[in-house]
């Protein structure tokens, strides 16, 4: 007697159990889905783990990056490699050997503006950069452009404003990343002010203007190292700021076209740089709107004098 082994086609089987099949297939897809949704989170997690900064306060006021290295008499730690780790160290007091008054002091001088209109927002900053009585630099560019639709300016100490605008920057891209969507004006601003605010009292130098267009129209935000954070529609920083606001007050209006209000800008920047000795070189000139900042104009202040001052003779 012969056994035959009685084999049924896998295609015959489906066709029998329409059902039975479809569950086992829907299943597998889901099984199959959620591990790749998985993988793809881990290896993003992975990715930004080494871009994103820790803010987290402890008493040594670090500020990490991921890694250790030994720390240096000057109170921060460096070594070669993509990551880096800061620790500064606590702020003098009266006990301490040096004594408080051997604190950096630093010397201010600049002009920066920026105002709301119908329109989106000007910004407007000189390029002078003063060490006392002395002019260190007439080209400097006061303007940090932190993405497409976000601008931030300088006032105070150039290094502070440089660092904390661009390390702004940096974390905005990694929220664009983590989100899929653009940082909103307010909340750039108020990540810059968490993360200065932590260095409260330390030393650092910083009045800046974080301007931006997002989903609720222009938006326009003042932030000091101090962790102050207010909205407004006009904002004036810098030694010649009182200058800037003379000549603001008397010509803003909500109806401004995007031509009168960049001279506005224009002109309020010019005003500065010829009462106040500390702001000068050329006026930067920009213009947010939907479609993202443009830089609008770079004027030699020399050429702008002697635009104003001809129709007065």
């Amino acid at each position: 007697m012969k056994c035959y082994r009685l084999f049924i086609p896998y295609s015959r089987w489906r066709d029998a159990h329409p059902i039975v099949h479809s569950q086992k297939y829907h299943r597998r897809r889901r099984v199959c889905r959620l591990i790749s949704k998985t993988l793809s989170k881990m290896a993003l997690s992975s990715v930004l783990q080494s871009e994103s900064a820790d803010f987290s306060f402890n008493n040594d006021r670090s500020f990490s990056f991921g890694c250790r290295f030994g720390q240096t008499d000057l109170g921060f730690g460096a070594a070669p490699g993509d990551r880096l780790n800061f620790a500064i160290k606590a702020s003098l007091g009266p006990d301490d050997k040096d004594g408080p008054e051997r604190k950096i002091e630093f010397l201010h001088g600049t002009t920066t503006l920026a105002f709301k209109f119908q329109h989106g927002v000007i910004v407007a900053v000189d390029s002078r950069a003063t060490a006392g009585a002395y002019i260190a630099s007439q080209t400097v560019k006061k303007v940090i452009e932190i993405n497409p639709y976000l601008l931030g300016t300088m006032a105070g100490g150039a290094a502070d404003c440089s660092f904390w605008e661009r390390l702004l920057a940096r974390q905005c891209r990694v929220y664009e990343l983590r989100n899929k969507e653009r940082i909103s004006v307010a909340a750039a601003s108020k990540l810059l002010a968490n993360m200065v605010y932590q260095y409260k009292g330390m030393g650092l130098s910083m009045g800046t203007m974080v301007c931006g267009w997002d989903k609720r129209g222009p938006g326009l935000y003042y932030v000091d190292s101090e962790g102050n954070r207010v909205c407004g529609d006009l904002f004036a920083v810098g030694s010649g700021s009182m200058y800037a606001y003379g000549v603001v007050d008397s010509g803003l209006r909500q109806d401004l076209s995007v031509e009168e209000a960049c001279e506005l800008g224009r002109r309020a920047i010019y005003q500065a740089t010829y009462r106040d000795a500390y702001s000068g070189g050329q006026v930067n000139l920009y213009h947010v709107h939907s479609e993202g900042w443009t830089r609008v104009s770079q004027e030699d202040v020399l050429k702008l004098h002697h635009q104003y001052q001809e129709p007065k003779k």
